[in-house]
């Protein structure tokens, strides 16, 4: 059924750059407002970046904006989070959500993201 999954992770080194792709199937992907979350090690869950279903509006969390910006293809199904001038502290699982409007939230397997001089 319906599946996510992450791509585009990898090792930057501090003030560089990584742009995230999720590709979704399995459900009306235009119809659905998407979401980013990442998970440090040790650490919660938290919610970094979310895109209205056209793409109309994104929001993000005081620690990524200014610095990351998500964006959306519907004709892809692929939603994007292009990762500027990142930091140590960016460090983490990255996964990408929507809710359904049955059920829990759909996550992917997530891509994991890694600064490091």
């Amino acid at each position: 059924q319906e599946q996510l999954v992450e791509s585009g992770g990898g090792l930057a080194q501090p003030g560089g750059s990584l742009r995230l792709s999720c590709l979704a199937s399995g459900f009306s992907f235009r119809e659905y407002a998407m979401y980013w979350s990442r998970q440090a090690p040790g650490k919660g869950v938290e919610w970094v970046s979310k895109i209205y279903a056209d793409g109309s509006e994104t929001f993000y969390a005081d620690s990524v904006k200014g610095r990351f910006t998500i964006s959306r293809d519907n004709a892809k199904s692929t939603v994007y989070l292009q990762m500027n001038n990142l930091k140590p502290e960016d460090t983490a699982m990255y996964y990408c959500w929507y809710k359904p409007e049955e059920g829990p939230e759909t996550w992917g397997q997530g891509t994991q993201v890694t600064v490091s001089s």
